[in-house]
């Protein structure tokens, strides 16, 4: 029987799996998301492969240890989901919560090259993010290793601030220390990211904001950022729960 603490985490990420395929942020089976349970040893809660999203509830989540061996569930961790997500959490120790998607606009962004695939802050939105980006440049083919995992977590570990890693030609990995506050850097990432490729596709030159108001804005921002997350996080389950059939619209 799960602890309290463990259902509660089975349920927060469960939630999330559900909402993210309303938003589109899936891509078939694919993709995964992951939550690092308190105390030791290594356990995490992961999806297992071949279940939609859209399917998934709190006791459909995988128990595994930081071999990836399956302690508790029914089906088998996918390759990729195991290395990505234990050397990310690993990289991070403050990211509780680890999400892995190939979400559309964000992952546009990993496909441009130079400054072009760089999220800049020329919206308020994407200030949210100033300080918390880091980019991997390469594309280093699926993580069926540890070593890929460990490179594409390198940068995160490298800047205890990063929370989202852009991953050249391949897509996002967002980090945060809730369900809920991982799930709100999802949600505004690509927002923001949608922003830009629509300013991108006028043509036309970006309006840029100086330093220092980016940065006075980021302060902003962070003052109330765990508040909003969570409340966002809670309205959103109260929609999903009284109208489980409703379409969400991004």
């Amino acid at each position: 029987m799960p602890s309290t603490s463990e259902q509660h985490d089975r349920q927060q990420l469960a939630l999330a799996f559900r909402l993210a395929e309303r938003f589109g942020f899936h891509e078939g089976i694919c993709n995964h998301f992951s939550t690092r349970l308190d105390g030791e040893p290594e356990r995490y809660l992961i999806n297992p492969y071949g279940l939609h999203w859209s399917q998934i509830q709190a006791d459909s989540l995988l128990l595994i240890d930081a071999q990836g061996a399956v302690l508790a569930g029914s089906g088998i961790v996918e390759d990729t989901a195991r290395f990505i997500h234990v050397a990310s959490h690993r990289a991070n120790p403050r990211h509780k919560v680890v999400l892995h998607t190939h979400m559309p606009y964000a992952t546009t962004l990993t496909m441009l090259d130079g400054d072009a695939g760089t999220l800049p802050m020329t919206h308020q939105t994407a200030i949210r993010f100033h300080g918390r980006l880091s980019y991997e440049p390469e594309f280093g083919g699926l993580a069926l290793d540890a070593g890929e995992g460990q490179r594409i977590a390198h940068r995160a570990a490298a800047s205890p601030d990063t929370d989202i890693v852009f991953l050249a030609n391949h897509g996002v990995v967002v980090g945060g220390h809730s369900v809920a506050m991982a799930f709100d850097d999802l949600y505004y990432l690509e927002r923001a990211c949608r922003q830009h490729v629509l300013a991108l596709q006028t043509g036309q030159d970006l309006k840029h904001i100086s330093p220092a108001l980016v940065e006075h804005t980021a302060t902003q921002i962070r003052r109330d950022l765990n508040h909003s997350a969570e409340q966002h996080f809670r309205a959103l389950a109260e929609v999903h729960n009284a109208q489980p059939d409703r379409v969400f619209t991004f």
